[in-house]
């Protein structure tokens, strides 16, 4: 377990322990255990109706009234990032940056959040005038101007294109190793979970069935060939048939 800059054993970002959630007769996830230290950015995945949504409102207390037993910790500052932007279209962008912002200076500590996603020149700008990739940038700036120990995303950039995701996962990247949290991104896309996390989980069938530390070699040819080697992993676990991949190959 990991140490505190005293040398004390510093507790984990999220400590799930028997999470179970149903509904209706189905069981969504089942007696699920789960730690994330802090500071750890892990990627889960999982078909659809897998359970990883559930899972996520779980851990941001976003379930009330479904049935289920367990239990979880998590730290008390918690940011959600959705597929969905979700800026209030009445609002401009630096005040759906401030909305509910407490302490000094929240319009300040606004304006620096969207400096950070680059966002300087859209402050006074409707969410309707944004791109898909600048109204996600905005949630991500909202989230990370609360300064969360946890950070929840999920699949926060789905609904953008090929080029502006790939801008959108370098963002995430520096904006984690700036801030620190710790990270659960939620996910469909194999290449985006080994590319980003520095742990990917698979969920199927309400329960764990991978959970692999992402490692890679310094050598360009070797780091290549662990990559393939990961992502088969994966999307075998995900019903990906060998035979799939050499069409695909």
């Amino acid at each position: 377990m990991a140490q505190d800059s005293r040398g004390l054993i510093a507790r984990p970002a999220v400590e799930a322990r028997g999470l179970t959630r149903r509904y209706g007769p189905r069981t969504i996830l089942d007696r699920v255990d789960l730690t994330i230290g802090r500071g750890e950015f892990v990627a889960l995945l999982g078909r659809s109706g897998s359970g990883k949504s559930t899972f996520l409102r779980a851990l941001a207390g976003l379930d009330h009234g479904v049935p289920g037993e367990g239990s979880y910790d998590t730290p008390d500052a918690v940011s959600v990032v959705f597929q969905d932007a979700r800026l209030l279209p009445w609002k401009r962008v630096v005040d759906n940056v401030e909305l509910g912002l407490k302490g000094e200076q929240p319009r300040k500590r606004a304006l620096d959040a969207l400096a950070e996603v680059g966002l300087t020149q859209r402050v006074e700008a409707w969410p309707t005038q944004l791109s898909g990739g600048e109204q996600q940038r905005a949630a991500l700036a909202r989230s990370l101007v609360r300064s969360p120990d946890l950070l929840l995303l999920d699949e926060p950039f789905g609904a953008l294109d090929a080029l502006t995701r790939l801008r959108m996962q370098a963002l995430l990247l520096d904006l984690v190793a700036r801030h620190r949290p710790a990270v659960l991104l939620v996910t469909h896309d194999v290449d985006e979970a080994i590319h980003l996390a520095q742990r990917v989980l698979v969920l199927d069938q309400g329960r764990f069935i991978v959970d692999l530390q992402i490692e890679f070699p310094k050598d360009h040819a070797a780091r290549e060939m662990r990559f393939a080697e990961i992502r088969a992993e994966l999307l075998r676990s995900l019903g990906v048939t060998d035979a799939d991949l050499r069409r695909v190959a």
